[in-house]
């Protein structure tokens, strides 16, 4: 078994890993050709092959990340944590990205994501979280990240041998 092996997380423990992460960092193709990179928050939904999860984000309709995906709908995310080697993890995926303009797809998804990142009220979110989404959501697009190929790493499961 190499090494790249041993580190290699399962399905399963890529689903848990990106579960209790927070930000995921979206890597789009620039207009000056070089990658575009920026933080989302995400949520994982079973929609993926499979029924495997898939991260979805929503972003501004007019930002950089989305006209850069109307021009190739592909993108590079990464999540990853550990401040020294041996702790080492994280999940690098190559997807394609199906955007989504429906204002119920979109405000659905900016509940999920509230609901997710902020406190909720029985698992409800909240009455003015509610207000703020239905709001913006016209102006926002939902992001469907189908992934293609993955890279992980736990350097953790070399017991610090290298």
């Amino acid at each position: 078994m190499s090494r790249r092996d041993e580190i290699k997380l399962t399905d399963d423990e890529v689903v848990a890993y990106l579960r209790e992460q927070r930000t995921v960092i979206c890597a789009t193709n620039g207009v000056r050709g070089v990658p575009h990179l920026m933080p989302l928050w995400y949520v994982l939904r079973n929609t993926g092959p499979g029924g495997g999860p898939q991260i979805w984000a929503w972003t501004f309709a007019k930002s950089q990340k989305a006209k850069n995906l109307e021009r190739d709908p592909r993108a590079t995310l990464e999540v990853e944590d550990g401040v020294e080697y041996h702790l080492l993890r994280g999940v690098m995926m190559e997807c394609d990205v199906a955007v989504h303009h429906d204002v119920e797809i979109v405000e659905a998804l900016g509940l999920e994501l509230f609901g997710r990142y902020t406190d909720t009220h029985g698992g409800e979110v909240a009455p003015e979280v509610r207000a703020m989404v239905a709001k913006q959501a016209p102006k926002r697009i939902a992001m469907q990240f189908v992934e293609r190929r993955r890279a992980s790493w736990d350097h953790r499961k070399l017991g610090g041998v290298y």
